[in-house]
Order: C-alpha cells, then sequence, then structure tokens
C-alpha cells in the first residue's frame, strides 16, 4: 500500500516537469552523432538547461583531439539555435572516445570510472539502420552493441532510468503490436556466440532459416536486442521505446531537416529525380510515420517517466507510431508527395518525374523492366559511346535493391496499440505538451509533406531556395521532351501495329490468291482429264 502510494507520488505529473526532472543530472548516450541523436541532444540542450552534463560516445578520428571533434559537432546546422541563444550551455556536453564495437566500449580507464560513478541517465540510440546490412554487422552492432551498453550500464552506481530506442517494426510478423515483451526468435546470446565463429559462408547460407518471417536482418537483431534487454529487468531501470519509420523534423529545430537517404527519403529523391518510375504498394494500406522531433520529444517523456518509477522489475514499453490516431494512406502520401513535387522540384532530374504505384506485383515488374532497366541500359550504352561513365544501371540496381526492401512495408498493414504513450502524454503539463509534443495528432500531412521535400532539397541535396525558379523550367522542358518522347512512342506503336496489319493482310490476300489460283489450275486439269478420258 505504501509503495502503491509512493509510486503515485512519483509519477504525478505537478511533481515537476520534464525539464525539472533532467535538472542536475548526468546523461550518457550512444549514437549522439546520428540522425536521432543530434535532435536528442540539441533538444535537452535547448528545453532541458539545468541538467548536468552529456556523456556522448564518439569514436575518435585520427589526427582529430577531443576539442576539434566537439567543435564540429556542434556545428551542425541543428545546433544553430542552441549556438545563439545558449552557447553558455555548450560545455555540458562531455564527448567520450569510444566504440559500440570494441570490447568494453573502447573507455580508457578514467573514461570508465567516471561514467560508472556519475551516470544516472543513459540513452542507447545507436543502431545499424540499414535493412540489408550483413547479419554479422547487423548482430555486433546491434546486439552486441547494446549488451556492451548494458554491461556498463548495470555497474553505474546512480542508474534511475535506462531507455533502450528499438523500433516498431521488430515483430513484423505480428498482426497487431502492443506494448508487451516479445520474445525473440532464438536466444540472444547463443546467436551472439554463433555468428561469432562461423564463418560469411555458412552464415548466408543459415540466414534465411534463421529470419523466418522476419523480412531483414535489421528488424530481426532488433527482436533479439529487445529480448536482451528484457533479461536485464530488476537489475536496470529499463523503457523501450519503439517508433515507426523516423522520418524529416515537423517544427524542431528546423522543419523538414533530414540526413542521409534512407527509406521514404531516398523513396523521395529517386522518384523527383525521374529515375523511379513504379514501386510496388497497396494504396488502401495506412503509412506509419513519426517525425524526428516528435519521436525524441517522446523518448525524452519516456526518460523521465521511467526515472518516476522507483521499481526496477518493470519493463515500460512504449510504440511511438501514428496511424491508430491520424491515419495516412499510402496512396494519399505519394499522391501528395507527387504534387507537392511538382510545385517544387529538383534541380537536377534525368527525366521528368511522372512514376506511379502498383498494387500487382507482376505489373510493376514490367513496368520496371520498360521504364527502370532498358532507358538505364539505353543512356549507359550512348555515354560508352561517347567514351563516358556509364552508371545509371549500376543506379537502377542499387534502386531495385532499395525499393524491395521498402515494398515489404508498403505491402502489409499492422495495428500498432499506443496507450502507454497515450497516457503518458495525457499526464504531461500543459507546459510540457507545448515544450515536449509527441500528440502525432497535431502532424498536419499537407503541410508536413510540403516541408518534408523542401527539406530534401535544401539540407540533403543542397539545393537553395532561390534555385526553385530554375528548377521549375527544367521541369516544364523535361515535360515538353517526356510527351514528345510519349507521342513518338505512341506513333511507332501505330506505325509497328499498321504495319503488322499490312503484312498479316497482305499474307492472307497472298495465301487466299494461291488458294483460288490452285483451285482455278485444278479445275482445268480435272476438265482436261476428263476430256482426254473421253
Amino acid at each position: 500500500m505504501e509503495e502503491g502510494l509512493a509510486m503515485t507520488k512519483l509519477s504525478d505529473p505537478q511533481a515537476g516537469g520534464i525539464a525539472e526532472a533532467y535538472a542536475g543530472r548526468s546523461i550518457f548516450i550512444t549514437g549522439a552523432t546520428g540522425f536521432m541523436g543530434k535532435i536528442m541532444v540539441e533538444k535537452l540542450l535547448r528545453d532541458c538547461g539545468e541538467l548536468g552534463c552529456i556523456y556522448l560516445l564518439i569514436r575518435s578520428k585520427k589526427g582529430v583531439d577531443p576539442a576539434q571533434r566537439k567543435e564540429e559537432y556542434v556545428k551542425n546546422l541543428v545546433f544553430e539555435q542552441v549556438r545563439e541563444k545558449y552557447s553558455d550551455r555548450l560545455p555540458k556536453i562531455r564527448l567520450i572516445r569510444g566504440d559500440i564495437l570494441s570490447q568494453g566500449l573502447g573507455l580508457s580507464e578514467e573514461d570508465h570510472r567516471e561514467l560508472v560513478e556519475n551516470v544516472e541517465m543513459v540513452f542507447h540510440c545507436a543502431a545499424n539502420v540499414r535493412f540489408d546490412q550483413h547479419i554479422r554487422q547487423a548482430v555486433d552492432i546491434n546486439l552486441n552493441g547494446t549488451m556492451r551498453v548494458l554491461t556498463l550500464a548495470e555497474k553505474m552506481r546512480k542508474l534511475v532510468s535506462f531507455v533502450h530506442v528499438s523500433t516498431a517494426y521488430c515483430q513484423c510478423n505480428e498482426a497487431v503490436l502492443e506494448e508487451k515483451h516479445y520474445t525473440a526468435p532464438q536466444n540472444p546470446e547463443g546467436i551472439s556466440k554463433m555468428v561469432g565463429l562461423l564463418d560469411d559462408d555458412i552464415l548466408d547460407l543459415i540466414t534465411p532459416r534463421l529470419l523466418s518471417n522476419l523480412p531483414n536482418t535489421y528488424a530481426y537483431t532488433k527482436a533479439l536486442t529487445e529480448d536482451l534487454v528484457y533479461q536485464y529487468r530488476g537489475k536496470i531501470p529499463l523503457a523501450i521505446a519503439r517508433p515507426s519509420i523516423v522520418t524529416a523534423s515537423m517544427k524542431e529545430p528546423l522543419a523538414g531537416w533530414g540526413e542521409g537517404t534512407n527509406g521514404p527519403t531516398g523513396l523521395l529523391i529517386g522518384a523527383g529525380r525521374g529515375v523511379i518510375r513504379s514501386m510496388h504498394c497497396n494504396p488502401e494500406y495506412l503509412a506509419d510515420f513519426m517525425p524526428v522531433d516528435i519521436t525524441m520529444n517522446a523518448i525524452i517523456a519516456i526518460g523521465a517517466e521511467r526515472m518516476r518509477n522507483p521499481r526496477k522489475d518493470d519493463v515500460m514499453y512504449y510504440n511511438l507510431t501514428s496511424s491508430a490516431d491520424n491515419p495516412i494512406s499510402w496512396g494519399e502520401v505519394l499522391e501528395t508527395g507527387r504534387q507537392v513535387l511538382n510545385d517544387n522540384p529538383f534541380c537536377f532530374a534525368l527525366w521528368y518525374p511522372d512514376g506511379s504505384i502498383k498494387s500487382n506485383y507482376f505489373y510493376h515488374l514490367l513496368c520496371v523492366i520498360f521504364f527502370h532497366y532498358l532507358p538505364a541500359y539505353l543512356i549507359d550504352f550512348l555515354l560508352f559511346i561517347l567514351r563516358r561513365k556509364p552508371f545509371l544501371v549500376k543506379v537502377q540496381k542499387k534502386i531495385s535493391s532499395g525499393l524491395t526492401i521498402l515494398q515489404y512495408y508498403t505491402t502489409k498493414e499492422w495495428i500498432f496499440q499506443c496507450d502507454n504513450t497515450k497516457n503518458l502524454y495525457k499526464r504531461l503539463s500543459e507546459d510540457d505538451r507545448k515544450r515536449f509534443y509527441f500528440d502525432v495528432t497535431e502532424i498536419n500531412y499537407q503541410s508536413y509533406l510540403h516541408d518534408f521535400i523542401l527539406g530534401a532539397r535544401q539540407y540533403i541535396l543542397k539545393e537553395a531556395p532561390e534555385t526553385l525558379p530554375q528548377a521549375r523550367k527544367l521541369l516544364r522542358k523535361l515535360y515538353i521532351m517526356d510527351k514528345i518522347v510519349q507521342v513518338g512512342i505512341y506513333i511507332l506503336g501505330l506505325w509497328l501495329a499498321w504495319t503488322y496489319v499490312e503484312v498479316v493482310t497482305g499474307s492472307i490476300q497472298y495465301v487466299f490468291d494461291n488458294a483460288i489460283a490452285g483451285l482455278r489450275g485444278n479445275s482445268y486439269s480435272t476438265s482436261s482429264s476428263v476430256r482426254q478420258g473421253l
């Protein structure tokens, strides 16, 4: 009874907001140089200014000292507001040389001791997010890397919160994804040892059997990792956050900011440059993606909630998804994206962006052959004749590989239960809801996709807004060329059809004439024979 009252008091939002919960805390973050990690560090510095220290695990660069590395890190565009308004908070960042792939995280004795004695909160964001990664690399980063972080966290004397960032798609074979523990397909530690002992040839043979119904090594190793984290319940205060597809920011620190070309961003750029003309997708299925700022706000709130729960034997699960409460179909996403791209095209495109989605897989394959590979081979052949380096077939092979992986998620549908996440948001104060917003119903997809595409132009492709008029002129030229080619193809098709009809008609006429002539000849021969016989 007393324990329950204590928990209620600790969980009471009036006991202090999120920023207050982080005041004076020492935080350890892995994956801080990644897409999500940068947003987390920036948000903590900007809105949790009273925190004590942020330790960032960063690999050392040859010939670059930690001070220079830190200077490079905070020069990133996402820290612009912090540099201008809160530069006095930048010293709170403390770089720790280490590597998620090294035994003991590659920490020096001094750094190891400092982390063990001071860290109170851990956010484990480091992961290999490539879906086509070889199982050895995926296991070493996602599974073994987490094992190394957990081993360190278990020694931390002041630890009150450990948040592991997983994925909503770690159990793809389940139709309904609940906020609970799922047993891994195999024993995580056993898989770790096995992968360390076997060579690549044998691993390649057994990987399909290991994956079973899971689509790729990313989902598989994430499922193993969640089970591994679960085994530390009672030793470490654990929470697991499961975001779906994390995309460009909605509002902060910059609307539409993103990094890399994985997932939907790569699809967007490929389609905008005219090299993706077909995609296998069920347009009626719901898309599920989470802007990175909403995702990291939720994870920061989860960290605060975890520290307020003193029960170490609980593992707190949170699905961070959007489709249940703010649904949008893949067809709507792609159609809206097409409209925005037509108004805000890219400066460089190989052809007019005019692809479409195909629900029929064989029709999609036919379109890939005619609209992806045949033009690629033709252009590469022309480049070869002009003594230029061919490149488009290689690009199309890479695109096809990426599409094959992505299309698993566009031709299936899941139901995500998010009760824990929604209840957490309800418990926040009004001020925290504004500062650490993660209510997915606030996403306006029309404006978000507009900012997403403009952000891809500016931050990923490095095309300044001033280049839009030039890009629109290029788009008009490509449109005219595309129509000319289409008309040419139609004329060629009609000519071939007409030629075919003429040939067939001529052949039929020839056969018919010969048949008539033959009949006449036979008739004459028969008559002569009759006369001769008489």
